[in-house]
């Protein structure tokens, strides 16, 4: 399965224990990760500025992410009713990634009529995992 991450997702999964931790590793152990280059962008902004991480460890993390992701930008921006700019980018690399899910812990995305790319929190996907073996 090809999983997109929201920039949520994987600062929690990087800088706490607990669910999306378990869930960013299953991922690397038994799917594909994809990731926006949105995503990596706000995933800097968030552990340099809110997190006051060291810019080394931050380049050494991405890295890490790149090694182990499929990286992609979206060619075309897509007006998607009801969200901003970015989470807009955010949907559209999903799709570009031709990913099968984008987890996400934001509403505005859960909550998204009709979205051309399945979106679920990451309990949801947790569960969807264990339902499956």
């Amino acid at each position: 399965m090809k999983v997109c991450l929201d920039t949520n997702v994987v600062v929690s999964a990087v800088a706490t224990r607990g669910l999306c931790g378990d869930l960013f590793q299953a991922i690397l152990a038994e799917h594909e990760l994809v990731l926006g280059a949105t995503v990596l962008g706000e995933l800097r902004t968030v552990l340099s500025r809110k997190m006051r991480v060291p810019r080394d460890t931050i380049h050494e993390l991405e890295a890490h992410l790149r090694g182990h992701a499929t990286v992609v930008k979206a060619v075309a921006k897509r007006r998607i009713t009801g969200l901003d700019a970015a989470d807009a980018a955010v949907v559209a690399e999903a799709v570009a990634g031709r990913a099968d899910v984008l987890v996400s812990g934001d509403q505005h995305l859960l909550k998204l009529a009709d979205p051309p790319v399945e979106i679920v929190s990451p309990r949801g996907l947790w569960e969807a995992f264990r339902r499956a073996t």
